[in-house]
């Protein structure tokens, strides 16, 4: 790994504590945004030189909190004002105990403010907290990158104008608040899990998200979809070590050696699901886990129970409608029903996930299986255009040689 390489990795690894841990601090978003960011960039400068610190996390913080006391003191001479800076009193005690991993679940809490609206929470959690790119928060919400700008620009106007605490909510504020941090989570976890062979930062996102659903899991340890969402995390990411080959290229579900996958996470997932399961109340993230765990459970890809996948889908779409979960049905029907089937479902797709990787892949795959190549090649043209990283381009790539190959 390069110098720069492990660096980055290191600092997107550590951007969660880190920001969350100067935002207790400043009590202002951009106040501790810009100081991680003047920290990151003496990290270049000092780990390149010096190597990694024993604690890379707890480093940028002071780094971060040193460089944003110098901003603020300048500001203050610049307009000829002079104050304090507010601070919590036992920053200094906090960071020597590294009891700031805990403050990112607190962060979240903050950003799920209910004085924003839920798209605006769900955008602005995934921004300061997670440190996910504006590209990569637009395409989870399936929306342009100028119209996901604007939105995390008013949610960030807004909490400055409302003046939103930055205090602990009580518990009654974190119980209205819980939806939208369970989603925020999930969220997290899919930006890693999508990327995974790209980064070994975009795993520990993952590992990260984990941490924060167990956290959170002992804060309300009654609540089924909590459970769920947990349990789904643990299922898919038992298939991390499975999923790309040593080129990192994608390795498909049933290609996948299955005893790559990790039994203890797939066993820790099956538990938690039907720990949830028992309370009768379903779920969008419980109907996940069950189809998660359909796939843990099948020996072979063959014995799969595609069947029942399909009747979750199905139930999802009705709880959750969205085209995501019907692209994701069509999965499943073109394994129980047959491809042509499948496509009938996709097509009315085309409008709204027209800018999305998979709809165009997916619907080649099916085109190729029917035998229609020269609407399959358009198919995999547009998504090799869209594909978000080199092993999504390299896979698209291996449809169009076979289709090169079978036409000659």
């Amino acid at each position: 790994m390069t110098d720069l390489a492990w660096i980055d990795a290191a600092l997107a690894s550590s951007r969660p504590q880190v920001v969350a841990a100067l935002v207790r601090y400043f009590r202002d978003v951009d106040a501790a945004e810009e100081a991680f960011q003047n920290a990151s960039l003496k990290a270049l400068e000092t780990w390149r030189a010096n190597g990694p610190p024993r604690d890379p996390t707890a480093w940028l913080i002071f780094v971060g909190r040193n460089s944003g006391i110098d901003a603020v003191r300048r500001a203050q001479k610049s307009t000829g004002l002079d104050g304090d800076i507010p601070v919590e009193p036992d920053i200094v005690d906090r960071l020597e105990t590294a009891d700031y991993r805990d403050d990112i679940l607190r962060l979240l809490f903050i950003c799920c403010h209910p004085e924003l609206p839920p798209a605006q929470q769900l955008a602005v959690a995934l921004r300061i907290v997670s440190g996910l790119t504006v590209p990569q928060i637009a395409r989870a919400f399936l929306v342009s990158e100028d119209a996901m700008e604007q939105r995390i620009t008013r949610a960030k106007q807004r909490i400055a104008r409302a003046e939103v605490p930055f205090e602990t909510p009580d518990a009654a504020e974190r119980a209205n608040r819980l939806a939208v941090v369970i989603a925020s989570i999930y969220l997290v976890f899919n930006e890693g899990y999508s990327t995974a062979s790209e980064q070994a930062a975009r795993s520990e996102l993952c590992s990260e998200a984990i941490r924060l659903g167990r956290l959170l899991l002992r804060m309300y340890p009654d609540e089924p979809e909590l459970m769920g969402l947990l349990a789904l995390m643990l299922l898919n990411h038992s298939r991390i070590d499975a999923r790309f080959d040593p080129g990192g290229e994608i390795i498909l579900l049933d290609a996948q050696d299955r005893s790559r996958w990790n039994r203890d996470a797939i066993a820790e997932g099956l538990v938690l699901l039907d720990k949830a399961i028992r309370h009768r109340s379903p779920g969008p993230y419980q109907i996940q886990a069950a189809i998660a765990a359909l796939h843990a459970r099948a020996p072979t890809p063959a014995e799969t129970d595609w069947h029942q996948i399909e009747l979750l889908y199905a139930t999802l779409e009705r709880l959750q409608p969205s085209p995501i979960v019907t692209l994701n049905r069509a999965v499943a029907v073109s394994k129980s029903r047959g491809p042509a089937s499948a496509l009938a479902m996709i097509d009315p797709l085309a409008g709204p996930l027209d800018h999305y990787f998979h709809f165009h892949g997916l619907r080649g795959a099916l085109l190729e299986q029917l035998g229609r190549g020269a609407d399959a090649h358009t198919c995999f043209k547009r998504a090799i255009a869209l594909a978000r990283s080199p092993a999504e381009a390299a896979h698209i790539r291996q449809h169009l040689d076979a289709l090169k190959n079978s036409s000659s």
